[in-house]
């Protein structure tokens, strides 16, 4: 049943005057109005922000930075979760703050990392998680991205992507991988920094769910 099937419903029954049936409809549309209007999951996500700095000219090493500040919406939650994914070694290190990671497993080409709180949030709660990534040989192909992928209710969205001194990129787009659509970076969002690295920028206000962002580049 779709909303408006939910409405022809409510018109049929009012001209019919069958309360039962009306009532039915009403408890219906509560449904959907709380589906569209009540963000699922255990927390959203207020601000995430991710970086990744590359740090020679081949690729060979990489730190990986998400700071994400998230509102629980349920009580008795003591642990977060954070994913990873890419090419090479992506645990080369890995730190988190706060709680400790206590366990990690694949699920499809996704690592899921179980961070234990050592407290216990409840709903309205804000809290500020950092993790910090090494990554060895990820990214040493001539194209290359940077993806955030959304699975949470989120506000705002920004990506960061420092290139090593004296290796600019040839080009940097923004795509949406779902719909495979080409978003516009502006002059502003590719700086050099006065050691002579490039860093580019990028923001979205509220990003769709299940949606992955890259940053691409060719160097």
């Amino acid at each position: 049943m779709t909303l408006n099937d939910g409405l022809f419903n409510l018109w049929r029954v009012l001209a019919g005057q069958d309360l039962v049936a009306l009532l039915k409809v009403i408890l219906e549309a509560g449904r959907y109005i709380r589906r569209f209007h009540e963000p699922p999951g255990m927390y959203e996500v207020l601000e995430h922000h991710a970086r990744l700095e590359l740090h020679d000219i081949k690729g060979r090493k990489a730190t990986y930075f998400k700071d994400q500040q998230v509102r629980f919406l349920q009580d008795h939650i003591m642990a977060y979760q954070d994913q990873a994914w890419g090419d090479g070694n992506i645990f080369a290190d890995y730190k988190c703050s706060p709680g400790v990671a206590v366990d990690r497993y694949p699920q499809g080409n996704v690592w899921r990392i179980l961070i234990s709180l050592r407290q216990t949030k409840h709903k309205n709660d804000i809290e500020t998680f950092h993790i910090e990534r090494v990554i060895e040989e990820g990214f040493i192909k001539p194209v290359e991205y940077f993806q955030a992928r959304i699975d949470h209710p989120t506000r705002l969205l920004s990506m960061r992507l420092l290139f090593p001194l004296k290796h600019p990129p040839k080009q940097v787009v923004v795509m949406e991988q779902g719909t495979s659509r080409t978003l516009a970076l502006n002059t502003s969002d590719i700086q050099t920094l006065p050691n002579g690295q490039t860093l580019v920028m990028w923001s979205m206000k509220y990003p769709k769910i299940g949606e992955a962002y890259n940053l691409r580049w060719e160097w």
